[in-house]
């Protein structure tokens, strides 16, 4: 009788056959489970993964349904903590007792349960590997987590590889993400806010951040950017990253992305944000510095001297990927008078038969490299280091005794490919990529005036750069002394006992000085 008042009650009707059916949050569920039911399929198209299992709650004899997705759940805790829970409760109720409270707070054995009143949060929940459960004569539903998809686990790490620290890399669940970063962080005030981003996706993103050393501003700056976004999917932590960052048209990266959870734990330490995107292994890290990209984790997990001189070479390693074919080009075309005497004889006699200009042959090599470099990622792994072994001997060893280039430009491309593979940050050494070529093509035109005037509007568009407000080049431009500790250098543990004020934080002391310990 109370099941037929409420489907009296005025409410949407079903929608009809071969209709499309677009859930919205202020359409409520319908008071019997076959209404419900009925809409659930016809929305869904009769999609085949989805399980509709409608049954008798035993206690109450109330017929109930269960419903979920077929590959995102995982099955034993349906029938071990939810099915089998119903069926065979035999408890004694209290007839004025609500049968719903008592499906609520005493048969279902599942830590988390929430409360569904409206058709898009039901699909929401169903569709994330959720179970919902519906009784007839009410149109509150409750989803439990039943979660269970198969996921690729935590492996190590493939591209921010490490000869000491964590070998433990995020996956592509974000719940198995966050987890990596709380046994990093045991601390409480390590808050987490999850984010519904993508109209058709729905995908979760989670803001994660230290409250009380995170500055507020900041915060907020991250939750605002998030809650703007508006677009149909979100299927790689790329696509917030490019709807987040402050500047667009720039080779230069101003988020940072990591794949390993202690990087993201000590930056969050510093004061950053962390943004982590379900179904993908980066996570995102704002604000971003240029001297972060130049940062690897292993530099706190060596001695101070190694890690110095390793973060000094990274630098050099920069400056030669960058400029190397540039100067080549400039001095084999305008300043010959720069060389020794007998270096400059070498040169002139490899360059006697090559046919082309100083500019074209290090285009020619440069494209070459590139080619090959993108051909190695994207073919079998099984044969990909054959091809490098073949491009980088066999055809620039063919490539010199043809004499369509000469050996030494080979000997100055080889080693900027080299140097372009030191930076733990792929995005950085994708901005180099594209940089070499507009600044050889200026070096072939005016010669060092060329590259001088390049590195100016390079100098100058970084300092233009900001990341979530903070200048891009700190604390170098503006050149800050005391936060040079860990910067172009890496003075002790004992150096280190405040956070860098450039990302805003709030504690600025991270410990206590402490002395080294004498016996």
């Amino acid at each position: 009788m109370f099941a037929r008042w409420l489907s009296s009650k005025k409410h949407p009707s079903l929608p009809k056959p071969n209709t499309i059916v677009e859930p919205s949050a202020s359409m409520p569920l319908f008071a019997t489970i076959q209404e419900n039911t009925d809409y659930v399929r016809q929305a869904l198209g009769n999609s085949t993964d989805i399980v509709i299992r409608e049954f008798t709650y035993n206690s109450i004899t109330e017929d109930v349904a269960i419903l979920y997705t077929d590959g995102l759940v995982d099955g034993n805790v349906i029938n071990d903590f939810v099915m089998r829970a119903m069926m065979t409760d035999t408890m004694d109720i209290d007839p004025a007792q609500n049968p719903f409270d008592v499906l609520e707070l005493h048969t279902l054995t599942i830590g988390e349960i929430q409360k569904v009143s409206d058709m898009k949060k039901l699909f929401h929940h169903i569709l994330s590997g959720d179970s919902v459960i519906l009784m007839n004569g009410y149109t509150t539903g409750l989803a439990a987590s039943t979660k269970g998809w198969k996921d690729r686990g935590v492996t190590e790490t493939n591209v921010e590889t490490v000869v000491r620290g964590p070998r433990e890399s995020f996956s592509e669940s974000i719940r198995t993400n966050t987890a990596l970063i709380r046994r990093k962080i045991k601390d409480p005030n390590l808050w987490v806010e999850t984010f519904q981003v993508g109209n058709v996706t729905q995908t979760d993103v989670v803001l994660m951040y230290l409250h009380g050393i995170a500055q507020d501003s900041l915060i907020m700056e991250a939750r605002n950017r998030l809650n703007q976004i508006d677009i149909d999917g979100i299927f790689e932590s790329s696509n917030i990253e490019e709807l987040i960052q402050d500047e667009v048209i720039t080779p230069f990266p101003t988020v940072y992305n990591s794949e390993r959870p202690d990087v993201v734990a000590l930056e969050l330490i510093q004061g950053k944000v962390a943004i982590l995107v379900d179904g993908t292994p980066f996570v995102l890290i704002a604000p971003a510095l240029f001297e972060t990209f130049l940062k690897a984790s292993e530099d706190y997990y060596h001695r101070v001297d190694i890690s110095t001189l390793v973060r000094i070479l990274r630098y050099a390693g920069f400056l030669i990927a960058l400029l190397a074919p540039s100067f080549y080009v400039a001095i084999t075309t305008f300043h010959q008078e720069m060389l020794p005497t007998q270096l400059l004889i070498s040169l002139a006699a490899q360059r006697e038969g090559i046919p082309f200009p100083a500019f074209i042959e290090a285009l020619l090599m440069e494209i070459t490299f590139e080619v090959l470099r993108e051909a190695a990622l994207r073919m079998p792994r099984s044969i990909g280091s054959a091809l490098s072994f073949v491009g980088t001997l066999v055809i620039g060893q063919a490539a010199v005794e043809a004499g369509i280039v000469s050996a030494a430009m080979v000997i100055v491309v080889s080693i900027t490919a080299i140097s372009s593979f030191v930076f733990p940050s792929y995005d950085l050494s994708n901005a180099i990529r594209i940089l070499r070529f507009p600044l050889m093509a200026l070096a072939a035109s005016f010669g060092f005036f060329g590259i001088l005037a390049g590195l100016l509007g390079l100098i100058l568009h970084l300092n233009s750069l900001q990341s979530f407000g903070v200048p891009y080049l700190s604390p170098f431009a503006p050149l800050e002394l005391n936060k040079q500790k860990d910067a172009l250098f890496r003075m002790p543990f004992q150096s280190l006992f405040s956070r860098v004020r450039t990302v805003h934080t709030n504690n600025v002391v991270k410990k206590a000085k402490r002395k080294p310990f004498r016996p």
